[in-house]
Order: C-alpha cells, then structure tokens, then sequence
C-alpha cells in the first residue's frame, strides 16, 4: 500500500525550496510564509531529517533536501502536465509526438498528411526525443529504436530496422560485387559504428573497415550518399521513399537486421484517449505496408 507523507508539507517544501525561500513558497501557494515555515517544520520532523539550513537571509538546502527538492520537482511538473491533459477542453485537439530528427524527416512527415487527411481536427506536434532521449512529460507517444524495453512504457513494434548499403545509380553502376567495395567511399553514422561491420560481415568481408565521412545522423549520411559522397549504409523505412523514387539505389540485394526495432510508446492510460487511439491505429497500419519498391531493382548479391 502506497504510504504518502503529509503532502501540503512536500508541497511547500518543494515551492521553498524551488523558489528559494518561504516568502516566495507562501506567494505561490497562497498561504503565509509562516504557514509554510510551519509545514516544513512539521515534515522534517516526520521525516527525522533536517531539510534546509535556516540562516539570516536565505534558506540554504541540506544535503538531504537537495536529494529530496531534486526528486520531487520533476513528479510535480509531471503531475501538472498530467493533469492539463487531462482537463484539456475537448475542442483543443493536441497530440505532441517525440521522434528523433531524421525519422521526422525521413519518415513521420512525409507521410503524415495522410493522417491529416483523416484526422483534420487534430493538432500534431513533433518535439525532439531521439534514441537515447527520456519519454517527455508532455509527450502523447514517441517512437524509438530499441529493443521495446522502456520500463513504466508500453511498446508496440512498427518497423524493422533493417541495414542495406545505397547509393547513386551511377554509383552502383560501378559495382559488380561487394568485394569491389572500398572503406573510404563508406560513409559512417556516428552513433551507429557497428552497422557497417554487421553488414560486411554477412557480405562475407570481415576485414573491410569503413573509413568514409562520419555524419551525426543517418539524415546526412544519406543526403551525403544522394549527393554522390559515397555510399551510406541504408535503414528501414529511412530509405524507402528514396528507393521509390530512384534518388537512392540498392547495389546488392543483401539486407541484414539491425537487432532493433522501432517501437510506438506510450503511457498506458494514454490507450483510452480518442487522438492517440487514432493516431495509433494510423501508425500502425501504416507500418505495415510493404516498404517501397525502388524502380531499379538492386543487383544480386555476388561472390566475394
């Protein structure tokens, strides 16, 4: 059974200690800054810890009250983002979708008409939230490469990440086979240094190391690879529009999974809101349309 606290005291504990006094805590609560001189008096001694030092002219935080101010301001932020989403009116439509930068671009937005069409009366948001970024407070979703472990979230699998070299068709005019491949014409991503090895790998060329341009994202590695850079190492769905169009190439048939996937996420309660639950449904159906053709078809994996 979940056991709180005397809560008005957290409360003013963390409006003191946040604002840096009881003066400025009473303002924000209403209250007196005696009353919440009181009440923090009162939850120290329930805690049997000392949360400020008092000195003359400021409160100045424990060691304990740090630990406790740096705990407590993000739940209360939570709490009232929560319950804005909650007591939102109904004619304002919002739906905030974290995503990384280059599955905005790459994917998201180019497709994210169709569900305008659909659903015109809701609002979309894009906020930033790549792979390594926490679920945001204010977030209806997100979507995230990973392995659909995010505690506290629930994950629902949409696109596989598979890995494919791509190139100009110029480019891929010149290859005839993975052998020919040379590292500096292998444009990397920095945050995904082993997506190379594993495709050479089952291309049966262990010992060949990428040693082209290095790119942040696979956003400019793959605009790098259309401009006649190199070749840069293609992700589902990133890729697909490309290949549709003919901007990008696949020079051999050769795919190969990342380990990953990418996930829907969300907060459970979020299931029974009528934006989400019609963004899920689009997603998700969405997803699971067969990737785009390319009109050149890539050539056959050959012998190394």
């Amino acid at each position: 059974m979940r056991r709180l606290l005397f809560l008005n005291g957290i409360k003013a504990f963390e409006a003191a200690a946040r604002g840096g006094s009881f003066a400025a805590a009473g303002q924000e609560l209403n209250v007196s800054a005696a009353a919440i001189s009181r009440m923090v008096h009162l939850l120290e001694e329930r805690l049997g810890v000392a949360l400020f030092e008092r000195k003359a002219n400021k409160l100045a935080l424990t060691a304990a009250g740090r630990v406790y101010q740096n705990g407590l301001t993000p739940i209360f932020d939570a709490l009232a983002t929560l319950t804005a989403q909650v007591t939102a009116p109904v004619a304002r439509r919002v739906l905030t979708i974290g995503v990384g930068p280059t599955f905005a671009m790459r994917w998201l937005i180019p497709h994210l008409a169709d569900f305008r069409k659909a659903q015109p009366d809701i609002e979309v948001r894009i906020t930033a939230g790549g792979v390594a970024a926490p679920f945001g407070d204010d977030w209806s979703c997100g979507i995230k490469l990973g392995d659909g472990d995010w505690p506290g979230l629930v994950a629902e699998p949409l696109f596989a990440a598979d890995l494919q070299p791509v190139c100009i068709p110029r480019l891929a005019a010149t290859l005839k086979k993975a052998s020919e491949l040379k590292g500096p014409a292998l444009l990397r991503v920095a945050h995904a240094s082993e997506d190379w090895p594993l495709w050479l790998k089952a291309a049966g060329l262990p010992r060949l190391n990428a040693r082209g341009p290095e790119f942040q994202y696979y956003g400019q590695a793959l605009q790098a690879a259309a401009d006649g850079l190199g070749i840069a190492m293609g992700i589902r769905p990133y890729i697909d529009d490309d290949l549709a169009a003919g901007r990008l190439v696949a020079p051999f048939a050769l795919t190969v999974p990342k380990g990953m996937r990418w996930y829907l996420v969300y907060r459970s309660f979020q299931a029974t809101q009528r934006d989400f639950a019609a963004f899920r449904r689009w997603i998700i159906q969405a997803a699971a349309q067969p990737a785009a053709q390319a009109d050149l078809s890539p050539k056959k994996l050959r012998a190394v």
